[in-house]
């Protein structure tokens, strides 16, 4: 059986009871991480104008557009719900994709079940598709495009799978789904928006619109073209899917709303400030050195959110301020703010060739491989202080976060946005989501 079939058999046939029970408890806790990322990222404006044009171009009653007290048809809802979840770049990221799949898979299958009435089960077992087939999709996406891709590239072929599953599409009808969504995927410079922050971002909304478009196509008899799966030179890449999960161990959650990339570099000058006990007023400057990646992020300040997660400098110095990276430091509102303006003036990036080295293992699902800095700080009293090589937490297997502090970082998200008695309900829905017999219990909180 060639990966293309064997990929297609995966989507079509995997059941919720055949799946690993730590896989099943994986899938619910990225539905409470996911979710909360999505609520918190309402309140950005990008979450703003793609609800409103969701619910003014896609319209319908099936799906709910979270949070705007508007439906949409579950193309437009997961388009919206989409940009919502990725809009403060705190989801989740994952093995081989460079990127995140969370905010894709999650919007795609909560729309889909709303849409069909379907169960928690069945729902995460959608989810479970989706991560499996992002996790390898992105992998050969990746080695075959010399150009860096954003996520809505590779997540097109991961949302067409959770599309075709949550459909009940025929093995005939998944093979040209992921098919129509690998030739329609979007060509997605990364680095374009690196350098130029902007909405665009990730292109979430895009492959999650894209997957369902896919899915919906196939069901009519549009035909696609064979999948990436069937390439010759990468079965080995999709031959265990259905019997090694991926997903089990490769989630890495995010405690910073920020590029993945600044993350060695705020725990190196958190590790510094805990050992000597200095704080940000008695800092005169600071040099991260890094990986190239990290070094485009730069140090201008922000004018916009985009602008302020793909930096360096601002979640750097909001970090050291006052000692999160949350919406009180990455929304509008802060960027006016003198003490986090002033540091992060005094911060120089530079990138150094080891560190560039282990990026790249890093990036390829090597274990030898690191997200990594090194953080030199410079006090006004003339003490010099430096660490060595710092690791980022977006490594694999993570290790951690359990259950309880996944609710917590849930809980200090949605407190933006709804009341302690929503909050509670919601958590124990979802906590209990094997039990529910139709989605739109959590959905109707969700409106």
């Amino acid at each position: 059986m060639n990966g293309n079939d064997r990929v297609t058999h995966f989507v079509a046939d995997t059941t919720w009871g055949q799946l690993p029970s730590q896989v099943q408890h994986t899938a619910r806790v990225a539905m409470l991480d996911t979710l909360g990322a999505a609520l918190i990222g309402t309140l950005t404006p990008v979450s703003r104008i793609a609800a409103e044009y969701a619910a003014e171009r896609w319209p319908g009653s099936e799906a709910t557009i979270l949070l705007r007290g508007r439906r949409a048809s579950a193309v437009g809802a997961a388009f919206a719900n989409g940009y919502s979840a990725n809009g403060i770049d705190i989801d989740d990221c994952a093995m081989y994709t460079m990127g995140h799949p969370g905010a894709q898979v999650i919007p795609t299958a909560l729309a889909l079940a709303e849409t069909h009435g379907l169960s928690g089960p069945r729902m995460l077992t959608g989810v479970v598709v989706g991560y499996e087939v992002a996790h390898r999709a992105a992998r050969i996406w990746h080695a075959t495009h010399e150009v860096y891709q954003a996520c809505g590239s590779w997540g097109s072929v991961a949302c067409a799978a959770v599309a075709a599953h949550l459909m009940d599409l025929s093995p005939e009808q998944t093979w040209h789904a992921l098919g129509i969504a690998d030739y329609h995927a979007p060509n997605l410079p990364m680095m374009r928006d690196i350098d130029d922050p902007a909405m665009v971002k990730h292109g979430i909304g895009w492959g999650a619109m894209n997957g369902i478009v896919a899915a919906e196509l196939a069901a009519r008899g549009f035909s696609g073209i064979p999948s990436l799966f069937g390439l010759t030179d990468y079965q080995n890449w999709v031959a265990d899917i259905g019997e090694h999960y991926i997903v089990a161990d490769g989630l890495a959650r995010k405690r910073y709303a920020c590029c993945a990339w600044d993350h060695a570099a705020i725990l190196a000058a958190d590790r510094l400030m805990g050992t000597y006990g200095f704080g940000a007023s008695d800092i005169a400057r600071i040099r991260v050195e890094t990986f190239h990646e990290t070094l485009r992020l730069g140090v201008e300040l922000p004018t916009t959110t985009e602008e302020a997660q793909f930096s360096l400098a601002w979640p750097l110095a909001s970090y050291i301020v006052d000692g999160e990276i949350g919406p009180d430091q990455i929304l509008e509102q802060a960027f006016e703010r003198e003490d986090i303006r002033s540091l992060a003036q005094r911060i120089e990036v530079v990138e150094t060739e080891e560190l560039n080295r282990l990026y790249r293992l890093a990036s390829e699902g090597d274990p030898r491989g690191k997200y990594a800095s090194k953080v030199v700080i410079e006090l006004r009293d003339g003490r010099t202080l430096q660490t060595d090589y710092v690791e980022g937490e977006i490594n694999y297997p993570q290790g951690t976060w359990d259950e309880e502090s996944l609710e917590a970082k849930f809980r200090w998200l949605a407190n933006y946005v709804l009341d302690e008695d929503r909050i509670d309900t919601l958590v124990a829905l979802i906590r209990g989501l094997e039990t529910v017999s139709d989605v739109r219990q959590l959905t109707g909180l969700l409106a």
